[in-house]
C-alpha cells in the first residue's frame, strides 16, 4: 500500500515542527517520492544525521508503505 504525499508531509512536520517540506511524486504512482526538508533542527548535524531524523519521522514506513524517497535536507539560509 502506497503513502499519500500529504501523509508524508504531515509526519515530517509533526517531528520537525518548524520544517518547510516539499514532496514531489516522481512517477505518479504514490510510491516514489522526492522530499526537500528545510529545518533549523538540522543545524550542526551531518547529512546522514539529517536524513536519519527524517526517516525517524516516518516511523518505520520506509521500505514498506513508502518504497523510495529521494531526500534533500538543509538548514534555513
Amino acid at each position: 500500500m502506497a503513502m499519500d504525499a500529504s501523509e508524508i508531509e504531515s509526519m515530517i512536520k509533526a517531528a520537525l515542527p518548524d520544517a518547510q517540506v516539499r514532496i514531489d511524486d516522481l512517477r505518479g504512482d504514490g510510491d516514489h517520492y522526492a522530499a526537500t526538508v528545510v529545518s533549523s533542527a538540522f543545524a550542526g548535524k551531518t547529512r546522514v544525521q539529517q536524513h536519519q531524523m527524517v526517516y525517524a519521522a516516518l516511523k518505520g514506513r520506509m521500505g514498506g508503505q513508502l518504497h523510495a524517497l529521494q531526500l534533500t535536507t538543509q538548514t534555513p539560509s
